[in-house]
């Protein structure tokens, strides 16, 4: 090479080593960054994720100005039908052929579990929304996967202890037969058995379950104190319609107590067969201003108020864009860290932080179900009975048996 254009060709390097860090770093693989959205859009859990959180992810994108870096964020979506092996085939299609970045929402369990495993195969990132087994912070956690909203612990240590101190010191479970109904009964009946409490059975029940005749019956038999219910959506609505022409819920021999209860489901009941149910929930639309502004830019869209899966879905996807933009790339590795690094402070939670087991820890809320009396208006639904910090919500990370945790 001549001397010059040696000289030349040393000094643009030493131009370019000499850039910010930042600036070397900024690259968007393929030229974009693509969210999907992997949901339930049409079965038992389409009313509490859904397209509600196809629109959650597409507000967080807008109100980020629509592009990262200098790139367009895209939003695409798919319907799993509540089947992980569906939704783990659409995650590596959409890995592996259409340059996805980052999954989000994953409602049931099976999927997320499936497609967390399948995230961390690609090195891409899982933002779990709309599933919560302890599992997926325990056992099954990885290095790419966020557990956001909420998860079966937290459920059952707000609601659990609520109702135990009710004088519910006798427990039977009506469980969802899969890995979430299976996490939260677990969750639960440890909460109960630490208080010295019992547990004096369970009936479980496939998924989309079209009679809770039996499974009721069982549970009235049993004289437990509490029939709880480890399910969601259409099945959590369908046990309490069932419970209440039974009669459970107004004989005052037996308590009713649900697991996890979005607005959604109060929504469907109405308040007559919801009043004075417990519920844990990491998210109520009416807490304070900064809620109510974003729930009904929200409300404008879907005609109905948000629940804590589609905020958690708009408040993880703000997160991951700007982690992006801080880290001046999209690599996964880089942008979790950056995330895990940076606190979460919006209308969703506040001070929040994702630990290395990839809980993001924030507050949750014990909720009442209000007297249709108490209601001034629509989605009117909750009294808050108490904020419960996120460092007592969630599983300690003394007890987690996940392995990326330096014990």
């Amino acid at each position: 090479m001549h001397l010059k254009h040696l000289v030349t060709a040393l000094a643009a390097t030493a131009a370019v080593s000499s850039l910010p860090a930042q600036a070397q770093q900024g690259k968007i693989s393929d030229d974009v960054v693509k969210i999907g959205v992997l949901t339930d859009m049409s079965g038992l859990y389409s009313d509490l994720s859904g397209e509600g959180s196809v629109v959650a992810a597409r507000m967080a994108v807008e109100d980020f100005g629509g592009k990262v870096l200098g790139k367009p964020v895209e939003v695409i979506f798919a319907d799993h039908q509540n089947k992980s092996d569906i939704a783990a085939s659409k995650a590596r299609e959409w890995f592996d052929s259409q340059k996805v970045d980052m999954i989000t929402d994953l409602v049931t369990s099976s999927t997320a579990l499936a497609v967390a495993d399948i995230a961390k195969q690609k090195n891409r990132i899982a933002m779990i929304n709309g599933a919560g087994s302890s599992k997926l912070i325990n056992e099954n956690c990885t290095p790419n996967s966020v557990l956001y909203s909420w998860d079966t612990y937290a459920l059952a240590n707000g609601t659990a202890n609520a109702v135990y101190k009710q004088g519910g010191d006798s427990w039977y479970f009506v469980t969802a037969d899969y890995t979430f109904g299976h996490s939260l009964e677990k969750d639960a009946s440890d909460v109960i058995k630490a208080n010295n409490g019992k547990v004096l059975g369970a009936a479980r029940h496939p998924l989309n379950a079209s009679d809770f005749s039996s499974y009721l019956l069982k549970a009235q038999s049993s004289g437990a104190k509490v029939i709880a219910l480890a399910n969601a959506g259409g099945d959590t609505v369908n046990a309490i319609k069932a419970a209440n022409e039974f009669g459970i819920t107004t004989s005052g021999k037996q308590k009713l107590a649900s697991l996890l209860m979005t607005i959604n489901d109060v929504h469907s009941l109405g308040l007559n067969a919801a009043q004075g149910m417990y519920a844990t929930d990491a998210f109520y639309w009416d807490l304070n201003d900064d809620t109510r502004a974003w729930s009904k830019k929200f409300f404008a869209k879907m005609k109905k108020m948000p629940n804590m899966i589609h905020a958690g879905v708009y408040s993880s996807t703000m997160h991951y864009l700007k982690a992006i933009q801080a880290a001046g790339t999209d690599d996964a590795g880089v942008v979790m860290k950056k995330m895990k690094e940076t606190p979460i402070n919006d209308f969703f939670a506040k001070n929040g932080k994702i630990r290395e087991d990839g809980r993001m820890v924030h507050d949750m809320y014990l909720v009442q179900i209000k007297k249709p009396s108490e209601s001034k208006s629509p989605w009117d639904y909750y009294n808050i009975r108490a904020v419960i910090p996120g460092d007592q919500a969630f599983q300690p990370l003394s007890k987690s048996a996940c392995p990326l945790v330096k014990k």
